[in-house]
């Protein structure tokens, strides 16, 4: 058999990369002489650019950026055979850069993230993806605009810092030191989410909380994201207000839009044409794919419900391996998956996450068992 593994990460206890090899583990148990793909997925987010340049040939870059709160950082990106680069944001204006009693979105910036696109420029690339979410930042993308040359002014002509709290004060914006380069390269930015600039769907309403913003704060930068986008409009026309996902990483999705003229397109779908998925699937027998939760909000776009999607236009079945498995609720739609497995049985749910790599190895033994099973039924079958 030809099958693909193509899981995405298993928040809080594997990386994609380790799923996947944790699934052909126990596959191999079974199906020694299987032909396995392994495609670590992603959704633009966090783990992005390991899970690509897991199976596409690329180099790592490192290079030190400012990370949100002004602290040096070591972030990476990768750059692949064809020269273009894959960047995601959380490196260098990632949450998890900063700890939980340092988390202010008025005074985070992603000033970081426009040195890494300054870095990849350097390095010759001329087609960029940037992959959105995991942000500290709340700035509208104001800081990797700064980093990119372009200047804030506020009515009494002095010079803004990229960050939250400079949002309310911007009066001008200038363009004219930005780098020339910017133009020559295409931005395609990866991402999941619909949110608008500003609103209550808005950047800062939604995700603010869990940034550390207080009400009062979550008020100040929603006023300031809606005077951002005015100020941008009266400098280049581009009308960032309520585009779905221009509120993405903290609105760093509008200020690629009004700076570097990019397009959003899903994170999932972007990383499955990198890796030439469409293809793969030709002779491909089974794709099993997998995630921390299967549930109905699988079905809205997540890693699972793309992969199965794309591989129901070829008549691939696929089966999906979740960490939990809910029941879903009664659609008149076709089920994409042919079957649903969970590698928890009656345990705590830390013990779970602890011991997830054996656990999911066992699921996946179980699911080819079951193929195996099925399989011999059929052949007693037709021989009868």
């Amino acid at each position: 058999m030809k099958i693909i593994l193509a899981p995405d990460s298993f928040k809080g206890s594997l990386s994609s990369e380790e799923a996947a090899a944790a699934m052909a583990r126990g596959i191999m148990r079974v199906a020694p002489d299987a032909e396995l793909i392994r495609i670590p997925m992603a959704d633009g987010g966090e783990g992005t650019v390991s899970a690509i340049l897991s199976f596409v040939n690329g180099k790592e870059i490192w290079v030190p950026v400012y990370g949100p709160i002004g602290k040096w950082t070591d972030a990476v990106y990768g750059i692949l055979g064809d020269g273009c680069a894959i960047l995601e944001m959380a490196q260098a204006s990632g949450i998890h850069l900063v700890p939980p009693s340092d988390r202010n979105p008025c005074e985070a910036s992603t000033f970081g993230t426009g040195q890494m696109i300054l870095s990849a420029l350097d390095h010759g690339c001329r087609k960029i993806y940037i992959g959105l979410g995991g942000s500290a930042t709340n700035d509208g993308g104001m800081g990797m605009a700064e980093a990119l040359g372009v200047r804030f002014y506020d009515a009494e002509g002095h010079i803004l810092i990229g960050k939250g709290s400079s949002l309310p004060h911007i009066y001008r914006i200038d363009v004219s030191g930005m780098d020339d380069r910017i133009q020559e390269t295409e931005f395609i930015v990866m991402c999941d989410v619909q949110n608008p600039l500003c609103g209550v769907d808005g950047a800062s309403v939604v995700y603010g909380p869990q940034k550390g913003a207080s009400q009062e704060e979550i008020h100040r930068l929603d006023e300031g994201l809606r005077n951002y986008a005015r100020r941008v409009k009266e400098c280049n026309g581009m009308d960032i207000l309520d585009v779905p996902g221009a509120g993405a990483a903290g609105g760093l999705g509008a200020g690629l839009m009004a700076f570097c003229q990019t397009r959003l397109v899903s994170g999932c779908h972007a990383i499955l044409d990198l890796c030439g998925f469409d293809d793969l699937l030709s002779n491909t027998d089974l794709v099993i794919t997998g995630e921390g939760h299967i549930d109905r909000s699988t079905n809205f776009g997540k890693v699972a419900y793309s992969i199965a999607t794309r591989a129901a236009k070829q008549g691939v079945p696929v089966i999906a391996i979740g960490g939990g498995v809910c029941q879903q609720s009664p659609t008149d739609e076709a089920p994409l998956f042919i079957a649903e497995s969970s590698v928890t049985d009656i345990m705590t749910l830390p013990y779970a996450m602890e011991h997830a790599a054996p656990l999911l190895e066992f699921a996946a033994e179980r699911v080819m068992r079951l193929i195996n099973l099925g399989a011999k039924l059929n052949k007693v079958s037709r021989n009868e």
